[in-house]
């Protein structure tokens, strides 16, 4: 990867070098395309959303503080896009029913990912992302694939930290849900047997 700053290209594209803005589209396209996929769910949409979202991007660099990362930025300007887009075409996911699991069940499901490859447990978690509603989905994504803090999430979606945790932990529980109704009863079985 180009070890040169984002600053330095945003400042570049400012001064009337728009050709230099294709070095930030090919660092953070698959990261755009990824977060607007697990929001969208339908893959030509989400290409969609991800030229919206550059589109935005690109028109408002001189906007840019660099108070923040640029990543945040580009994160929250897909996030904006992506909800845009659920609105404008009132996208309706099937929504999963918020079942409270106990503490021991979702122990359980912990034990059944941690008995499993790094590998397979993200394809895993990564086909029951698609499953949650797409707001959920967005945030665990932030959270434990592209590892932004909660403040970097919080920025991202305009509110304060202890919202995020709030929202972190319905939608852990949500996921677990999923998981729990996918990994199969037998397996769910037999992890439980082996606890006692």
């Amino acid at each position: 990867m180009d070890k040169i700053d984002d600053q330095h290209y945003i400042k570049r594209i400012i001064a009337g070098n728009p050709d230099e803005f294709a070095v930030l589209v090919n660092r953070y396209k698959n990261m755009v395309f990824t977060l607007s996929y697990k929001m969208i769910k339908n893959r030509e949409q989400a290409e969609e959303v991800c030229q919206d979202a550059f589109v935005k991007v690109y028109r408002s660099l001189d906007t840019f503080k660099s108070e923040s990362k640029f990543s945040t930025w580009v994160y929250k300007i897909t996030y904006n896009t992506c909800l845009d887009h659920l609105k404008k075409y009132n996208n309706k996911n099937s929504l999963v029913s918020f079942e409270d699991l106990s503490g021991e069940q979702l122990k359980t499901i912990e034990n059944i990912l941690d008995g499993t490859d790094q590998a397979e447990r993200n394809q895993k978690i990564q086909d029951c992302l698609h499953l949650l509603p797409p707001q959920e989905a967005f945030l665990l994504t932030l959270y434990y694939f592209d590892d932004l803090t909660i403040e970097e999430i919080a920025k991202v979606i305009a509110t304060n930290a202890n919202n995020i945790k709030i929202k972190l932990f319905r939608s852990r529980k949500n996921l677990a849900c999923i998981l729990r109704q996918h990994l199969g009863p037998e397996m769910i079985a037999y992890y439980e047997r082996e606890k006692r």
